[in-house]
């Protein structure tokens, strides 16, 4: 107990500070009018910057701090879409498994040992059709993130099944921002990227398949008693 205690004194000093840094330099205004002097020093220091960069949105996604959307705007202006894509793809999903290892340490083995009897139908019916629902989460913009990496860690899923499907999830949208971030000088704000229009696409995007599953169930429902007649 006293070490679970201690590491969630040390993560709040630590998202105390990522908030304060967060807030002075994870800034839209920030990136676009230090970009040619963060591509010189790239320029000059390519391997220093690309471990900084992919530490720095790791610790961010892990910490559930503000400045993700700016990190992938930030990775396509200075890195380009191939390079800027692959590494907030990996540092994201990396980030978001810390976050729900900790979330899972800290709070989900407590709560699955002190409600095991109400939650044993419904960790029986998530281990199933838990990774098919993350992923339509994870096709979601609207729905942060952080918050679905705390709730999963309180679930039975598997880490490894939480960081694929998560990457696999998230690429999209990934993909989407990166290129954005490459048009960064003809962006005013992050609001002329995640227009209305976007997210519906995206939320789409996320219901399509959760129709699709629930359509396929209705039809096997009624092809059993057709079969068995």
């Amino acid at each position: 107990m006293a070490k679970k205690i201690a590491i969630a004194a040390a993560l709040l000093v630590a998202i105390g500070a990522g908030w304060w840094f967060s807030r002075d330099y994870l800034t839209f205004a920030a990136i676009k009018e230090g970009q040619a002097q963060l591509q010189a020093y790239y320029e000059a220091n390519r391997v220093l910057m690309l471990a900084g960069y992919f530490l720095g949105y790791v610790a961010i996604t892990a910490l559930s701090l503000p400045g993700a959307l700016i990190m992938t705007l930030a990775a396509g202006a200075l890195f380009g879409f191939v390079a800027g894509s692959l590494l907030v793809s990996f540092a994201s999903s990396i980030g978001a498994t810390l976050a729900f290892l900790v979330a899972r340490y800290l709070v989900g083995d407590a709560v699955q040992k002190r409600y095991a009897d109400q939650l044993a139908k419904f960790n029986a019916k998530f281990s199933e059709e838990g990774p098919f629902y993350l992923f339509a989460l994870r096709l979601i913009p609207v729905v942060p993130f952080f918050l679905i990496n705390i709730l999963m860690g309180l679930t039975r899923i598997k880490a490894v099944t939480f960081y694929w499907v998560s990457q696999l999830g998230m690429l999209a949208g990934t993909l989407v921002y990166v290129n954005a971030g490459t048009q960064i000088a003809k962006i005013d704000a992050p609001a002329d990227i995640a227009s209305p229009a976007l997210l519906g696409s995206f939320v789409l995007l996320g219901i399509v398949p959760l129709v699709a599953k629930k359509a396929v169930a209705v039809l096997r429902a009624r092809r059993g008693p057709a079969a068995g007649s």
